[in-house]
């Protein structure tokens, strides 16, 4: 069965950084496109950064780059989201997801983050939250 399981979320001051863990199970990360979203309450839920099947690709919005690195593990079947310098607007529940790879997916989930591809998503973890305040 498949898995997803989020950690590493927290309360950090502004200008702090955090480490993000999304311990996936069933399935091989080659094969799929995992995202790591974000959302806070009374809002969409926005795509903040992804990584693509087995040329491991990533891609990230606009307001994250520079400051966020997503990466993978496939040994440890586990994808990282490392978040420097993080803001006020960085809080919200952070989750992640995974969808099998193809071109078109990664073309709407990675490079345009467009929200109604969302539903592409078979799998998505419980979320984990991140609280940045001073």
């Amino acid at each position: 069965q498949l898995r997803l399981a989020e950690s590493g979320g927290g309360l950090v001051q502004p200008g702090g950084s955090l480490r993000l863990s999304c311990a996936t199970s069933g399935f091989f990360l080659d094969d799929y496109v995992i995202g790591w979203y974000r959302q806070v309450p009374g809002k969409e839920r926005e795509g903040v950064s992804c990584i693509s099947g087995s040329d491991r690709a990533t891609y990230y919005r606009d307001s994250v780059k520079g400051r966020f690195t997503i990466s993978r593990d496939n040994a440890k079947n586990t994808v990282y989201l490392e978040m420097n310098s993080l803001k006020l607007e960085d809080t919200a529940v952070y989750y992640c997801a995974a969808t099998p790879a193809t071109i078109s997916k990664v073309f709407r989930l990675c490079i345009i983050f467009d929200p109604p591809a969302l539903s592409e998503y078979n799998y998505w973890g419980q979320g984990t939250q991140v609280t940045v305040s001073s």
